[in-house]
């Protein structure tokens, strides 16, 4: 067996590792709320943390980003996209929140 095939394999098995764990995390929190068994803030809490561990998965297994040397300046890159993302979303929601309250 080459070396080609042997990586082949390897990053076949991280894919659908991956996949299966990103099917697992999207199927539990569906699964909490068509159940109700829980309360509201605590399925809330509960899919929020499944929704980040489910980054960290599509990260590492997708976009084969981790903590190495190599792939920090695309992590970062990746976090400071986000956190610009965050900062006009917030911003806008806050600008039409007041808005809003001065219409009334």
């Amino acid at each position: 067996m080459s070396d080609h095939d042997l990586d082949y394999k390897r990053e076949l098995k991280s894919y659908l590792l991956g996949y299966g764990l990103a099917l697992l995390l999207t199927i539990i929190p569906f699964a909490l709320v068509a159940w109700g068994a829980l309360t509201f803030s605590t399925a809330l809490m509960i899919i929020g943390l499944l929704g980040l561990l489910q980054i960290v998965v599509h990260f590492r297994f997708f976009l084969h980003i981790d903590l190495s040397r190599q792939k920090r300046e695309d992590l970062q890159l990746i976090l400071f996209s986000a956190l610009l993302l965050i900062i006009m979303a917030s911003g806008t929601i806050w600008i039409m929140g007041n808005l809003m309250s001065r219409m009334h």
